[in-house]
């Protein structure tokens, strides 16, 4: 990308559809781009940070299920509103924190510091290659006829999401489905990413002061990965032009 306004404005043309607002008008879609990442595989950093993410979820499960936590009470009735069944497929912060006692995944630097903030914060957390995105994001509800690439029994597939289904996409496709499920292969963070959009979805109870505590955590984590880091942020609500 280059630069600062290059980035703003990237995400100044995201958009969040009317029509998933009529589902959950208490949604906010923070949206966090970051450029000049060094590039790089999971480290002791992020390690560590995984690390404290599952003793935090295990002290949280010890308290009750996962399916009472209010965060992942909410998105599983968001989940309901368009018509999936959270039991079968589970939001992506709850997925992380039933693996969590068990061990998250090690993937890489830049996926390995979202999913342990959001596991830390309890909220779903996404991250997309900027290189790899075919124009701005867009939050809406599928025609059913949108392309998402994805792997099935170890080889590459397309398939399409449900009509009606919340997805992000671009002008190429959907780059995640249901809302936070499952990201295309397409727009996955790698060891080589340089130039990231971090998407955290944001449902009551979870507050903005809490939102803005999220941001900062990203924004500190990014800041080590390198001199030249440059990030920019938007936050996209019920009202917002």
């Amino acid at each position: 990308m280059g630069d600062r306004p290059v980035l703003e404005a990237f995400l100044a043309a995201a958009s969040v559809d009317d029509a998933v607002f009529a589902l959950r008008p208490d949604y906010r879609a923070m949206l966090v781009a970051a450029e000049g990442i060094t590039p790089g595989p999971s480290d002791t950093a992020t390690d560590a940070l995984l690390q404290a993410a599952e003793r935090a979820a295990k002290d949280a499960l010890a308290r009750g299920p996962v399916e009472r936590l209010p965060e992942v009470v909410s998105w599983r009735e968001a989940y309901r509103s368009f018509g999936a069944k959270p039991q079968r497929t589970r939001n992506s912060l709850e997925a992380l924190l039933r693996r969590a006692p068990s061990g998250l995944p090690r993937v890489n630097r830049l996926t390995d510091i979202y999913n342990a903030i959001s596991v830390l914060r309890r909220i779903p957390v996404g991250g997309e290659d900027v290189a790899c995105c075919d124009g701005s994001p867009r939050l809406v509800r599928a025609t059913g006829e949108e392309e998402f690439d994805t792997v099935a029994d170890g080889r590459k597939a397309v398939e399409h999401p449900d009509p009606g289904e919340v997805v992000w996409r671009d002008r190429a496709g959907v780059t995640c489905r249901r809302w936070n499920w499952r990201q295309a292969q397409r727009t996955r963070l790698t060891a080589s990413t340089t130039a990231a959009l971090f998407i955290l979805d944001a449902l009551d109870p979870l507050d903005d002061e809490a939102l803005s505590a999220v941001v900062a955590d990203l924004l500190e984590q990014l800041a080590r990965l390198g001199p030249e880091v440059r990030a920019v942020h938007r936050t996209i609500r019920l009202g917002t032009p």
